[in-house]
C-alpha cells in the first residue's frame, strides 16, 4: 500500500536512492513508495522545508554519483568487440559500433544530467570576452534615432 504522509523513514529511503543514481520514476513506481503526484505535493508543501533543502542536497549528491556511472561506463570495454568463426573455423574480432554508441550515447546522457543537478561542478562553462570601446557623445537615451543607428552600423 502506498503511503499517504511522509515520514523520516521514507524520506530516508527516497533520498538515500536518489544519491545512489536512481531516478524518481523507477523510486515512486515500487509499491511501497509514494505516487510521484504524492511526492511532490510533500515537497512542495511549506511544513516541508527540512524536507526541501535534503531533496535539493540529495540532487546534488547524485550528480556525483552520475559522474562515477560515466567513469565506469568509459572504462568499461565488455562487447566493444565480438568474436567471430569463419568457415575454416578462424576465429577473427570485430568492432560492434552498435556497443559503442550506445555507450557514447549513456554518458552524453549522464553528461547532461550531472551538468543539470551540479552546474557548478558539471556544467558548462561560458566565457565571454569583451574586447574594443565604442565612442560616442551621448548615452543612448540621449542619442537621436539616426545617431543611435550609425554607432549600431559603426559608423562614427
Amino acid at each position: 500500500m502506498r503511503p499517504k504522509e511522509l515520514t523520516k523513514e521514507i524520506e530516508d529511503e527516497i533520498l538515500g536512492r536518489l544519491v545512489e543514481g536512481e531516478s524518481l520514476r523507477r523510486i515512486c513506481s515500487d509499491d511501497h513508495m509514494p505516487t510521484r503526484k504524492a511526492f511532490y505535493s510533500w515537497l512542495l508543501d511549506e511544513a516541508n522545508i527540512a524536507f526541501r533543502n535534503r531533496y535539493a542536497h540529495a540532487r546534488e549528491l547524485q550528480a556525483d554519483t552520475i559522474i562515477d556511472e560515466i567513469n565506469d561506463i568509459a572504462d568499461d570495454a565488455t562487447n566493444d568487440y565480438m568474436e567471430t568463426v569463419d568457415e575454416d573455423g578462424a576465429v577473427s574480432y570485430r568492432l560492434n559500433g552498435e556497443n559503442i554508441q550506445r555507450s557514447r550515447l549513456r554518458i552524453d546522457a549522464r553528461k547532461w544530467l550531472a551538468g543539470k543537478l551540479k552546474p557548478k561542478k558539471y556544467g558548462d562553462r561560458v566565457e565571454i570576452e569583451h574586447s574594443g570601446t565604442m565612442e560616442h557623445k551621448h548615452s543612448i537615451g540621449e542619442m537621436t534615432d539616426e545617431e543611435l543607428a550609425k554607432v549600431i552600423a559603426g559608423e562614427k
